[in-house]
Order: C-alpha cells, then sequence, then structure tokens
C-alpha cells in the first residue's frame, strides 16, 4: 500500500505538534500505543555506554564487547559464564526500576482512556509503571520468562529467583553448576523466552493477549482512534508501524501520532491524518502532560 518513496519526515513546529497531538488525545475514543525500544532508551535503558560498563566491565576487558546487546549473542565458553552474564543482563533490565519515570509519564496520560498496548520490548516496564496487564500484548517475549531450549512444550517459566539466585552466587564470571536452568518436563537446558528464531514460545497466555489486541481493535475499528507509536523504529516494522499506517489508511476518523527521535515518519498516504514529532520521547510526553 506504502511505497518507500512516498514517507514524509516530521515536520512544523514542536510545541504545534504537541498541541495538535494534546488535543488528538483529549478527542480520541480509544488509543492504541505501540511502544519499541526507543521507549525504553527514553526511560535510561541504555544498552551501552557508562550503564553497560557499570555492570559487565569484566566481561569487556575480557572479551572486548562494548554493549549489552553483543554480549548477549557471544559464546561463551561455558553455560555457567553464560548464565553469570544473562543473570546480570536481567536483573539490570528487568527486575530494576527505569532511571526516569517515562512511562509513567505515559501512564498518566492514557490512564483514563480506553486503552491497549502492543510492545517489542520485554522489560515489563508497562506493568511496573501500573498498566493492566489485560491491556497489553508483548509480542517477543519477556525477559522474566524462561522456556525449554527445545523447545518440548509450550511453557513458560518464572524466572525471578533463580536470577537472583545466580546473581547472588556468582563469583569470577560464572555461577555454580547447580543452579543451571533445566526444563522441568524433559530435563534440556532452559533459554530465555525472546524471539529470535523459530523456536520461540508462544504460550497460552501470549495467545490470550494477542486474542485480547485483535478483539479491542475489530471492536472500535471505525472510532476516533488514536494510534500512538513510540520508538518503533524498522527492526521489525511489521509488528507495530505497518499495521498502524494501514490501519490509519482504512479509518479517516483515526489519528496517527509517532514520537521517535531521528525516526519521526509517516507516508504522504496519511499525512494529514499524522502527527510526527522528532524528539526524545520523554520530553514530549512532559510537555503533553
Amino acid at each position: 500500500m506504502f511505497s518507500r518513496m512516498s514517507i514524509t519526515k516530521s515536520t512544523g513546529c514542536f510545541s504545534d505538534n504537541v498541541n495538535r497531538l494534546r488535543e488528538a488525545l483529549d478527542k480520541a475514543e480509544a488509543v492504541v500505543v505501540g511502544a519499541g525500544a526507543g521507549l525504553s532508551t527514553s526511560a535510561g535503558f541504555t544498552y551501552s555506554g557508562d550503564r553497560f560498563r557499570r555492570y559487565f566491565a569484566d566481561f569487556e576487558k575480557k572479551y572486548g564487547f562494548h554493549d549489552m546487546y553483543t554480549g548477549g549473542f557471544y559464546p561463551y565458553s561455558s553455560p555457567e559464564e553464560h548464565w553469570a552474564y544473562w543473570s546480570r543482563y536481567i536483573t539490570v533490565n528487568r527486575y530494576t526500576d527505569a532511571p526516569k519515570p517515562v512511562y509513567k509519564l505515559l501512564f498518566d496520560l492514557v490512564r483514563e482512556k480506553d486503552y491497549f498496548v502492543i510492545t517489542t520490548n520485554v522489560d515489563h516496564c508497562f506493568q511496573k509503571a501500573g498498566f493492566d496487564k489485560r491491556r497489553l500484548f508483548y509480542t517477543q517475549g519477556d525477559y522474566g520468562l524462561f522456556q525449554c531450549s527445545e523447545p518440548c512444550c509450550k511453557e513458560t517459566f518464572d524466572n525471578e529467583d533463580a536470577i537472583r539466585q545466580m546473581m547472588k552466587r556468582q563469583k569470577d564470571m560464572r555461577i555454580p553448576s547447580e543452579l543451571l536452568p533445566t526444563c522441568p518436563h524433559c530435563g534440556k537446558p532452559m533459554t530465555m523466552n525472546l524471539r529470535s528464531d523459530g523456536r520461540f514460545v508462544e504460550d497460552a497466555g501470549w495467545h490470550r493477549a494477542a486474542e485480547r489486541y485483535e478483539n479491542f481493535l475489530q471492536t472500535r475499528k471505525n472510532g476516533r482512534i488514536l494510534f500512538f507509536e513510540l520508538g518503533v523504529g524498522y527492526n521489525t516494522p511489521v509488528i507495530i508501524k505497518y499495521p498502524f499506517w494501514r490501519m490509519i489508511a482504512q479509518n479517516k476518523a483515526a489519528v496517527y501520532a509517532c514520537i521517535n527521535y531521528g525516526e519521526a515518519v509517516c507516508p504522504t498516504e496519511i499525512e494529514k491524518q499524522s502527527i510526527c514529532i522528532d524528539c526524545d520521547i520523554g520530553e514530549a510526553l512532559e510537555d503533553l502532560r
């Protein structure tokens, strides 16, 4: 439907666009929030720089990578070292609060609205900020869940207790062997419930959330909907960005709002229904409030 040649970047005065977005939010009968990695980055969940070195200086010195994401794919020499790294990674990005209250700002803006959230983020920040978990669809998994590496079953398993033990007892970049997580059904190693290949487990909870999201869209598809996209890039645009654009084109009463530092764009086909703001998400949400 949309060609790459028809993309329009953010234009207009920042304050005017914020005022337009505030008006669209006030008038909206429903709000669909689509959130990507840029939202958590704005909240302070950065994966490189000082925050990376604060928690992973020893791994950086030994292996030479300079960000958490790269370290997550490194072929460590043992599972004990692999889980020493990942237990830190999960602790600081799932079981630690975000440094900045950006998610709380967003919740304050939509809490009284008829809202639903679809996100590719896996850090659980929405629920920690107060969002109703029945109005959330985590499409790509959750740092707080294990799954069988095979997988032998369509189940996921809460990992908080296991991760906290790994953090407490790791030494010299390794965890004790007895803490290595294994599947309770087949005994094979556990892995993270993160979508990286065809082995990602979509458990019963995932399917219930997908069904609630589709039902929300279908029952409100002809109304005044604000599709509120925050920090979504082009790694997986088919999950949030492209569907939002398509639904906007099909509903002339809907509004598309995109806040994204450096990537606030829309197709010219829906430009008149769009508000694109190129700035830090937290700054824009603070101004909205």
